[in-house]
Parts: C-alpha cells; sequence; structure tokens
C-alpha cells in the first residue's frame, strides 16, 4: 500500500555546454531520494529536463551554423546519455520546447496578462546574455554579473512586465511564516535581506530583440521569456493548466525542488510570486545546495578544470561516484573536489569497510561450513548489540532523508557497516573455529554476519543499487521477502542452508599513488591543444581576390538590436565605412576607439540586423571563447600581405 506521492525536481539544464560532476550532483541527489522514498512505499514523480530557450542558445546554435533545434537535439541527446549512464531514474524528462510545454506556457502568460498581472511597457536596464539575467546596477559585483563575473549590457526594448511587486508583502509573509520552506537557513536570509526588503522591481517576462522562444500569444514580435518559460515546466509537466486532474492533482504542490545555491533566487521568489498569481500552491520545500568546487574556484569550461563524471564512472563504477558524491559533501554547503579525497573515500569506505566486511564473512562461511550459511546456535553477549544497531538503523536514515542529509544517512548505514565488522573482531570466529566446542557459537556468529550484510545490502539500496543486488549475487539471495524495504526492521531473516559463493570484490582497492600519476598523465593528454584542422588549399589566385587593409576605429556604439553585435565607424585611408562586428561581449566602444585594426575591405555590404556592414574585422578565438582583434601598427589604409 502506498504511503502517498512524492515530487522531487531538479532544475532544467541549459544544454549549451558539456555537463560536469558538479551539474550531476543534483541530479545525484535527487535520483537517491525519488529511489529511498520508492522503495519505502511513495508513489513518486521524479522530473528533470532541458531549458531550450533564449539568445545564448540561438547565438551558439548560429556560430555552428546550425538551426537551434538542430543544435539542441544533439546536446539534449547528450544529456540523456549521460543520465542513462549514472543511471538516474527519472520519472518524465521534458524539453521546453515540446508542443505541450509551449501551449501551455503561452496559456499560463494569457492567464496572469488578463489577471492584470501582465502589462506592456519598455525594459531599460542591465542583462547578462550568458545568465539570461537582468541586474540592477547595486546587484552587480565589480561591475560586472554577480553570477558569472562576466560584462552585463544595457539593454532597452519593449516587454511584457510581470507585477513581481506586488507580490513583496505576500512573499515576505510566506518565509517569515513557513521558516522551513527554503533551506539551509542562510538562503532564506539572502532572500529576504538582499532582495524582497530592499524592495521589488516588476519582472520582464518577454524579450523582442530575438526569435528563439515561446511566442506572446498576442503580441508574436515578442517571445517569452526564459523565468516565466522555463519556470513552469514544474507544473506543465503535470499537465497544468490543460489538465487540472491527473497529474497535478496528484502531485503537486511539489514536495521539494532540489536546485543550485545560484538560482535560489529565481525559484523562490519569482517563482513563488507567479504560483501567487495564479493562486496554485507554492512548492512544499526549496533546497539551495552548495557547489562543488575544483582548486577552490567553481567548475567551469572557460577555465578548462572541468571534471567528467563519465571517465570517473569508467574507472571506479556509477555506484563508487554517486557515493562520494552523497557521502564527501553535506549538502547544504560547498565543498572540494580532488582526486585524491574521492579515491581516499572509495578506499576506506568501500574497499576497507564494506567490500572487506562482505568478501571476509563469506570466506569464512566457505572455510568453517562449506559455503552453507548454518542455523543460529550458541548466542554471544555481543549479538543483541548487533541486531539492535542493524535493525534501528532505517529509523535515523529515514530522518536523516527527509532532511536531505544525504551524507547524515550514508553515515548510518555506514554506523551498522562499522558495528558489524567490530563484530568479528569481538567474537573472532578463527579463535571459534579451533575448538569443535564452540561450534554452535560459530554458527550464531556466521549467521549473523550473513544476516546482517542482508540488512546492510537493504539500507544501500537507494544509494548503490549495483552494489546491493552484487552482495544478494555472493550471499545466494534473489529478490523477495528477505530484501524487501520492510524486512530491514527484522533480523533473523535471513534464510538458514543457502549457500554463499565469493565473487570478486565489490570495490577492489586503490593503489593512491598509481592512480594519481594515472589521471594526471590522463588530463595531460586531455588538456593537450587541438587545433580546428585547416581548410581545404586555395590557389594564390583566390587569395588574391581578398582585400585586406588597415582601418582606424573612428567609433564605436552598441547595436540597437542586437546584444552581441557593436556598430563601428573605421577610416580606411581616404575612406570611411560602417563594419558591424560581433565582439560587445569582449571589449566595450572606449577600449577600442583608436585601435588600428585589420579588415576585409571588399567583402560584399550586408545589413545585421538592421544595420548596414561594409566589411569585417579580423579577429581569433581560442576554445574558451576568448578573442582577440587583429591589429596592426601601420597607417590605415594600407593593404595586409
Amino acid at each position: 500500500m502506498s504511503k502517498g506521492t512524492y515530487y522531487v525536481t531538479t532544475p532544467i539544464y541549459y544544454p549549451s555546454s558539456k555537463l560536469h560532476i558538479g551539474h550531476t550532483y543534483t541530479t545525484v541527489a535527487a535520483d537517491a531520494i525519488a529511489r529511498y522514498k520508492r522503495v519505502t512505499g511513495y508513489d513518486v514523480m521524479f522530473l528533470t529536463g532541458t531549458d531550450e530557450h533564449g539568445q545564448k542558445i540561438q547565438n551558439v546554435a548560429n556560430e555552428q551554423g546550425k538551426t537551434p533545434k538542430e543544435f539542441l537535439d544533439v546536446v539534449v541527446g547528450e544529456i540523456k546519455t549521460l543520465w542513462e549512464t549514472m543511471e538516474i531514474s527519472y520519472d518524465h524528462f521534458i524539453r521546453t520546447t515540446d508542443d505541450y510545454h509551449e501551449r501551455r506556457v503561452q496559456e499560463l502568460f494569457m492567464t496572469l496578462y488578463n489577471k492584470g498581472d501582465i502589462y506592456k511597457g519598455e525594459y531599460e536596464g542591465l542583462y547578462c546574455t550568458p545568465c539570461e539575467s537582468f541586474w540592477t546596477e547595486s546587484q552587480l559585483k565589480d561591475g560586472k554579473c554577480p553570477d558569472c563575473g562576466r560584462d552585463v549590457q544595457v539593454t532597452k526594448e519593449e516587454a511584457y512586465f510581470f507585477k513581481l511587486s506586488k507580490y513583496q508583502d505576500k512573499l515576505l509573509a510566506l518565509f517569515e511564516n513557513n521558516p522551513d520552506i527554503l533551506e539551509p537557513k542562510s538562503r532564506v536570509n539572502e532572500m529576504v535581506n538582499n532582495f524582497i526588503k530592499p524592495g521589488l522591481e516588476d519582472l520582464c517576462v518577454s524579450r523582442s530583440t530575438f526569435d528563439w522562444g515561446v511566442p506572446v500569444p498576442i503580441d508574436e514580435k515578442h517571445v517569452i521569456y526564459v523565468w516565466l518559460d522555463a519556470l513552469s515546466n514544474y507544473i506543465t509537466a503535470l499537465g497544468y493548466p490543460e489538465i487540472k486532474d491527473g497529474e497535478f492533482a496528484k502531485y503537486w504542490p511539489a514536495d521539494v525542488h532540489l536546485v543550485g545555491k545560484e538560482i535560489v533566487r529565481f525559484h523562490t521568489i519569482i517563482w513563488f510570486a507567479i504560483l501567487m498569481a495564479l493562486e496554485i500552491p507554492v512548492p512544499k520545500k526549496v533546497f539551495g545546495h552548495g557547489w562543488i568546487l575544483l582548486e577552490g574556484g567553481k567548475m567551469s569550461k572557460s577555465k578548462g578544470n572541468i571534471v567528467d563524471p563519465v571517465v570517473l564512472i569508467e574507472r571506479y563504477g556509477v555506484d563508487a561516484l554517486k557515493y562520494f558524491l552523497l557521502r564527501e559533501y553535506t549538502f547544504g554547503q560547498d565543498g572540494i573536489f580532488t582526486n585524491e579525497v574521492l579515491l581516499n573515500r572509495i578506499n576506506s569506505d568501500l574497499a576497507n569497510d564494506l567490500g572487506n566486511l562482505v568478501s571476509r564473512s563469506i570466506s569464512m562461511v566457505e572455510k568453517y561450513r562449506g559455503g552453507v550459511v548454518p542455523a543460529l546456535g550458541t548466542a554471544t553477549e555481543f549479538d543483541e548489540d548487533l541486531k539492535k544497531v542493524a535493525t534501528n538503523a532505517y529509523l535515523a536514515l529515514d530522518k536523516k532523508m527527509d532532511n536531505l542529509d544525504f551524507s547524515g544517512a550514508l553515515e548510518e548505514i555506514w554506523k551498522v557497516i562499522r558495528r558489524t565488522n567490530k563484530y568479528i573482531d569481538e567474537t573472532m570466529p578463527w579463535a571459534l573455529a579451533k575448538d569443535e566446542a564452540n561450534a554452535a557459537t560459530l554458527d550464531s556468529v556466521l549467521y549473523n554476519l550473513i544476516d546482517n550484510i542482508r540488512l546492510i545490502s537493504i539500507l544501500i539500496q537507494p544509494f548503490m543499487i549495483h552494489t546491493s543486488r552484487g552482495i544478494w549475487n555472493q550471499i545466494g539471495l534473489v529478490e523477495g521477502e528477505a530484501t524487501q524495504w520492510d524486512a530491514v526492521k527484522e533480523a533473523n531473516l535471513y534464510p538458514v542452508g543457502t549457500k554463499v559463493v565469493k565473487g570478486e570484490s565489490l570495490f577492489p582497492r586503490i593503489d593512491i599513488k598509481a592512480e594519481l600519476e594515472a589521471l594526471e598523465e590522463m588530463a595531460a593528454a586531455k588538456h593537450v591543444k587541438e587545433f580546428p584542422p585547416i581548410k581545404p588549399e586555395i590557389t594564390i589566385d583566390d587569395f588574391s581576390k581578398i582585400d585586406l587593409r588597415v582601418a582606424t576605429i573612428l567609433d564605436a556604439k552598441p547595436h540597437p538590436n542586437a546584444d552581441k553585435l557593436l556598430i563601428l565607424s573605421l577610416k580606411v585611408g581616404n575612406d570611411e565605412r560602417q563594419v558591424v562586428s560581433g565582439i560587445a561581449k569582449h571589449y566595450k566602444p572606449k577600449e577600442i576607439i583608436g585601435k588600428k585594426v585589420v579588415i576585409v575591405a571588399n567583402l560584399k555590404p550586408v545589413k545585421l540586423r538592421g544595420e548596414l556592414s561594409q566589411g569585417m574585422i579580423l579577429a581569433a578565438t581560442d576554445d574558451a571563447d576568448f578573442l582577440t582583434l587583429v591589429t596592426a601598427d601601420i597607417e590605415d589604409g594600407n593593404i595586409v600581405s
């Protein structure tokens, strides 16, 4: 009989770059709580997916010569493959380009518009394209985006706004009356003191300077902005607003949104206000976890410090990686990742504690009883405490999991493992085996060891499913009554007379020094820079058609219709011309006035987003997307050859 429903979500990921171990952290945690709730009797809905609209996606796709959907289909396929490799047990994968989601978002927009909570106006402010975020001057950090540290651009455009300010008092009351709705507690203080109390401004919920998004139903030159589009996935995936019974009635409000700490503001202040406007209950809890850092900094493609989870799985197994992520770090806090920390955790907890316990217990049954587990005989003074620790573990485990304390939950299981290892030292089966008079006592010790391993194998199921089944194979169990979750509450359920067979070590001990050297060699090989292949050969006649000239930049200004572009006024000898160049995120207009650059002077003029461009400026870029203008220290107008 079901204990009820449980709805857990991850943020939907922005598919513009390869996912790394930091991204997998949220999903592994969500997978663990989903598996735990399922095995303990809940009807679970676990949602994840991809956030696929916005200017950044459109820009990346254009740079690759693809349509946004062509680009996305490839990257989303890679994300799904990673989740398959990591054995993420999601129930629903949503893409914000799914027809049903787009249709439902448009209906939500119109509901808010007709209610008067969305109105048309003009936006002028600071915008970070990579983060798809608007900021006020006071929110910037050293003049840059406080989330990613990149430059922001002044953006001015016609837009639709959501009346976020209208819900300021309701949000404040919500946090004051429901302090557990957001955890850790430090996140509540941040939202209240840094954002709500200083005053909320109405939120821009449409854009008109790009078209890759869900069209506004009443004004198709606008697309619905990312936060109304993306955040709504948590209810559109359940059928809302088209189907308000069914899954929506069954699972909403969500039991927990798991999110990284950098997007708590969007998942509480903005999302909660939207739900209030729709007159829908807010989620029961949002948990903003910390980051996994590498050498003190956040993992980043541009920094080249990504840790690839697939490589770790190939070397150590998916169970070892999941265990490490959940055990090593306190979920609400930042943590430092190093290869040495990973290997030490695998050796100490998995190889030494668990793997060695299973291996030597089965070895003793094989050695002393021919591999057949005997019935209980004479009890020892240690039996009662052993069984009490093992059969009560689920109580503390349940509390830890409800609090999303994954590390603490695994510690409760490891208390059982350590107690069982201690039991071997206390009873010394090898000594008992030397005297036939102790045969009945040895029988009890061997039975208790295998039965405790059975209990441990049940407890670890939500976290390490392969290890759990691997243990069952070695102790002769198949999935059934003795392995069900309720069987973790009672000792002596292991079937007497079952034959055990020692298999390969669950977690072979790692030579840490040698393994660190191997990982360093892999990293060094991976970071050998690979340059794009040289294009097909051309003749000197082909090259002579290109007219490269030195030009002086007289003036530079932002393009009125494209954040990425600058409009440049150039002096090329006796000629002046205008060139539109995609360098806005790399150079500020004032920085480049007076620079002497190299241009393709005889390129056919074109209009870029409504502005004439008479040529092309040459620049070089690397795989970290860092762009540098090609310059020349000679008089403008001269030929470059």
